[in-house]
């Protein structure tokens, strides 16, 4: 839900199927592809949903869906859920007069929204494929916005150089680029969401003097496509299961995986490396470690059953780890922050002086 009025008057005004004229829907395991002459395009455009707009980073691939049907592929570019889009809005804080950068252009429907809010010329917007800015830049002509677009890696910030009092990065990072520290105005905010297999989210940093910032992960959730620089290898595929080796546990996998259970942050900082990896057919996951470890969980009629195998046990890891978060008392993800500068970043939980303390990246 908005509370600022400002962002509730560009949700209203804002076309978003101006910026949305085609996309792909799931079918199966493949994707089929949609666009405004189908009945179901204007619902699909309005719904809450996330609506993918490329896959595999192949312009061509709708056109190909289009024509032969739904096609398989990986989504790397979309419009975002409009309540995660709103979210990540609001808590950039944006005053009047503030020089915004908007790291991927995307549709350019989220750049529409701050050249509402703070005037065309204070937004600028980058996007590292020259297919998607070019499109994103006439759908925003069209619409009577002139953001500077520029197409370029976002890791590196706007090309031109400006300083801003604002950037909003609407992909993840597995580091937060110290480019964009060098072109934030001290005292102003990043905001982005962070690239990690478990533990990801929202933050909001405040940029200091020289190459530094610091802020807290956010309460407000929100999660999304990596920058291509910073994108994660494929997990290898795991081991069957030996059924000799199964034994009881009381942490479940949905206890380590899923932001709403609270402990998937702090497991995400103890378990450094370790991601998620669907298994079976059922919708199923394990956890997975590129060193070779790994561990599955099932349930039984009794409770809980773990089987892991590899170098390292990790679901003794995860119990472990589950124990100190009941030790400090269950923090959830808004009790920990960010500290950045040039040679590290670093997590902390409640207070940048905390020994409780993890790298990140």
């Amino acid at each position: 839900m908005l509370h600022d009025e400002a962002w509730t008057e560009a949700f209203a005004t804002v076309p978003r199927h101006a910026f949305l004229p085609r996309f792909f829907v799931p079918a199966g395991t493949r994707w089929a592809a949609v666009d405004r002459s189908d009945p179901e395009w204007l619902d699909r455009v309005y719904s809450r949903d996330v609506l993918v707009t490329q896959l595999d980073d192949d312009p061509d691939l709708w056109d190909r869906a289009r024509a032969d049907g739904p096609v398989a592929g990986v989504p790397t570019s979309s419009s975002s859920m409009p309540a995660i889009m709103a979210i990540m809005l609001e808590e950039l804080l944006v005053r009047d007069g503030d020089r915004v950068l908007e790291i991927g252009t995307g549709t350019g429907y989220n750049a529409a929204l701050l050249c509402h809010r703070c005037g065309s010329g204070q937004v600028s917007t980058v996007d590292i494929d020259p297919a998607i800015a070019a499109a994103a830049q006439e759908r925003l002509t069209s619409c009577g916005y002139a953001p500077e677009c520029a197409t370029g890696d976002g890791a590196l910030g706007f090309p031109a150089g400006v300083l801003f009092d604002r950037i909003l990065c609407t992909a993840s990072v597995s580091r937060i680029p110290l480019a964009w520290l060098e072109q934030t105005l001290p005292g102003g905010h990043i905001v982005t969401t962070l690239n990690r297999p478990l533990g990801g989210g929202l933050v909001r940093l405040t940029v200091g003097e020289g190459t530094t910032a610091e802020g807290r992960i956010l309460a407000r959730d929100g999660r999304f496509m990596p920058l291509r620089a910073h994108r994660l290898p494929p997990p290898a595929e795991l081991p069957p299961a030996d059924e000799n080796q199964w034994r009881p546990t009381e942490l479940s996998m949905t206890d380590v995986l899923k932001p709403n259970r609270h402990f998937e942050f702090f497991a995400s900082l103890e378990l450094p490396g370790v991601r998620p990896v669907h298994v079976g057919v059922d919708g199923a996951f394990a956890l997975s470690h590129p060193d070779g470890s790994w561990a599955r969980t099932r349930r039984t009629e009794s409770g809980f059953e773990v089987v892991q195998g590899g170098p390292r046990a990790l679901w003794e890891l995860a119990e472990d780890a589950h124990r100190r978060w009941e030790a400090l008392g269950r923090p959830g993800r808004s009790r920990f922050g960010l500290t950045v500068n040039s040679e590290e970043q670093t997590f902390w939980l409640d207070d940048p002086q905390s020994e409780n303390r993890w790298p990140y990246g």
